[in-house]
């Protein structure tokens, strides 16, 4: 299977890039957080996931062993497939994932994902026991900046922005801020 390209970006689309490994382009399906990380014409090694379907070779990319992990674990679960879990780690972080995971958080899950509760129970029950194999230390607040960067992203959306952009104007602001109300200001002076 292929399980990483090494090649220059070619394309970039609506969650997808087009990278050219020595003469052919492989689309790949990848997070908001990566797409808004490459530039065409750049090179880029990206670890793949590929999905074999009757109609279709899909593959999705990532840059770190982590979210590929993720995304491993997320597609296993029932329910969610390749595309469900592409926009779940496109939502948050795999961090604050596991954090809302490992403290039985099925609201953030909801809140985040789209998806409906008993998902989101099922998601909590299957990957709690699997989470060793995601490495890193979790900060002990995760679960809780990520309520509170949700709801600012809501505020920004409310004030007329959309996701993407109250996204990365949250990205910029200082981490420290943990107040919601402190984070659509800082979130506004970055926006201009």
């Amino acid at each position: 299977m292929i399980s990483s390209l090494h090649g220059t970006i070619i394309e970039l689309g609506n969650r997808y890039a087009v990278i050219d490994v020595n003469g052919v382009g492989y689309k790949v399906f990848v997070t908001d957080d990566i797409l808004h990380t490459l530039k065409t014409g750049s090179e880029t090694i990206m670890l793949t996931y590929l999905v074999v379907r009757e109609d279709a070779l899909d593959l999705y990319g990532f840059i770190s062993k982590k979210e590929k992990h993720f995304f491993e674990l997320l597609i296993g679960i029932s329910g969610i497939g390749p595309k469900s879990a592409l926009n779940i780690l496109s939502i948050v972080s795999s961090d604050s994932l596991v954090s809302a995971i490992r403290s039985g958080s099925t609201s953030h899950l909801v809140k985040v994902s789209g998806i409906g509760r008993k998902t989101a129970e099922k998601i909590v029950l299957e990957l709690k026991d699997k989470l060793g194999g995601i490495s890193g230390e979790i900060e002990e607040g995760s679960a809780i900046g990520m309520s509170s960067d949700l709801d600012a992203i809501e505020a920004l959306k409310a004030l007329g922005y959309d996701a993407d952009e109250a996204r990365e104007a949250l990205k910029k602001i200082d981490k420290d801020i943990s107040d919601t109300g402190a984070k659509v200001k800082a979130a506004l002076k970055t926006l201009g």
